[in-house]
């Protein structure tokens, strides 16, 4: 719930590290490998640091505009042909647009990554933005706006939220960006963008799959190594002034039932990894909305019968400070009054006792079952490396965060609590149904943008 900070994954202890290796080209790109001989498949993702929350007002969504021309040709590529020629080598590749990042991957069998690399370094440097493509892509980037925002009364109240919550830094525009900026952007927007930003010293490369790091990091040089680095002329984001006082908002729009965001400024994890108040916020969120057993879908859900849906969501790899929500719709019968009173009772009870053992070990428990489940997908585990080292953090922290996680105790989950959910720092978000809609809102999940 909630992880648009990231792509919708969590951040799980994996076993072997010792199996991951990484070096650093003279051109800057990094590259990291993680083995894993269990069945002949690689992945291979390359990660720029560059996204949503790098863009200045009136540019917005140019990140995700570009992932989508990344498609659209080079000086050798036609339009579309590389993703033709990935899937005629039996593969399958997307891309990915978030606050923090962008990335772009592949899956193939093992003895095909050299095709991975060589179209990836083709499209770092080679990219052929061109005018009439753009103007078509940019339409297509318009109609996804309206459809999975505009015609989303969920997705309506959270950007409505985040626009709330977030006054100066630049996590207040949406991801897939404004429509009056993508109405008057243009190509020549996009190739400044490329230019700038696209270069392998701002990208990470993340091969996990049945491979030889030495033979691999060979590969890399031979494709990658060419492309020349560039000066990076970055510009630090606003940072976000404390809130001092409670923030409220209200959209009306087509639904047939209310629907409810609370949130709360928080930190999150820092490259020292020296504090724990994001390993107590994860096991805090947990506790509230970590699966059936919790305490918003047990007592709300269930047994009082207050709440249609209740969750909490919290993500602690984002490049800048993020927030603890809590969503949920008010079951028949009931107001959306109602269900805030519930949810900020539930707060207050989190401030004013300290939870139980048996929920502390609940929520721990479900982190080694993660654990054990995310061995299981090669792309989990590129995704877990990936977003952590396009935020700035170290990916050793896989190795050190189940141990991180099961030292939180009932007093620091309390201290968390005391700290960061109040009143003062909350900003509250509503919708008002109106008619003309269809069914219940789903959770407004904005990750980022998949192609």
């Amino acid at each position: 719930m909630f992880s648009r900070f990231v792509i919708l994954i969590a951040l799980l202890g994996l076993a072997g590290c010792s199996q991951t290796h990484e070096t650093t080209l003279p051109n800057g790109l990094r590259i990291i490998v993680k083995e894993d001989h269990r069945s002949p498949v690689v992945v291979s993702q390359l990660w720029y640091r560059i996204g949503a929350q790098d863009e200045p007002d009136g540019l917005t969504g140019i990140s995700h505009v570009l992932e989508h021309m990344m498609f659209k040709g080079t000086h050798r590529l036609k339009p579309n042909e590389f993703s033709r020629i990935i899937a005629e080598h039996g593969g399958r590749e997307n891309a990915f647009t978030g606050y923090d990042y962008t990335g772009y991957y592949q899956q193939l069998e093992k003895s095909r990554l050299p095709i991975s690399f060589e179209l990836e370094a083709e499209r770092m440097r080679n990219l052929k933005l061109d005018d009439e493509e753009f103007r078509k892509e940019v339409k297509v980037v318009m109609e996804e706006r309206r459809l999975r925002t505009e015609d989303r009364p969920e997705s309506l109240t959270f950007e409505k939220f985040m626009a709330t919550a977030y006054t100066t830094h630049a996590y207040k525009n949406p991801v897939i960006g404004w429509m009056p900026d993508l109405e008057r952007m243009t190509a020549a927007d996009a190739r400044a963008w490329y230019e700038r930003w696209y270069a392998p010293n701002n990208a990470t490369l993340v091969v996990v799959g049945d491979v030889n790091p030495v033979a691999v990091f060979a590969l890399a040089r031979r494709h990658f190594g060419p492309v020349p680095r560039r000066e990076l002329a970055r510009t630090a984001s606003s940072a976000e002034p404390l809130q001092a006082a409670e923030r409220r908002a209200r959209i009306s729009a087509p639904a047939e039932v209310p629907y409810l965001i609370l949130g709360y400024h928080v930190p999150v994890l820092a490259p020292d990894d020296k504090s724990y108040e994001p390993y107590a916020l994860d096991v805090l969120a947990g506790i509230l909305g970590g699966g059936n057993s919790a305490r918003l879908a047990r007592e709300l859900v269930r047994e009082q019968k207050l709440a249609a849906s209740a969750d909490a969501g919290y993500s602690l790899i984002a490049r800048s400070p993020g927030v603890l929500m809590l969503d949920g719709s008010p079951a028949t019968g009931h107001t959306v009054d109602e269900l805030e009173g519930a949810l900020r009772a539930q707060i207050a009870r989190l401030r004013e006792q300290p939870v139980t053992a048996e929920e502390l070990n609940r929520v721990k428990a479900q982190v080694v079952a993660g654990n054990i489940y995310a061995r299981d997908s090669v792309m989990g585990q590129a995704m877990q490396i990936g977003q952590l080292a396009a935020s700035g953090l170290d990916w050793r922290l896989q190795d050190t965060f189940v141990r991180r996680l099961k030292a939180v105790t009932a007093r620091e989950v309390q201290d968390v609590a005391q700290k960061y959910l109040v009143d003062s720092n909350l900003t509250v978000t509503i919708l008002d149904p109106q008619p003309g809609g269809k069914g219940r809102p789903r959770p407004a999940r904005e990750a980022g943008h998949v192609r």
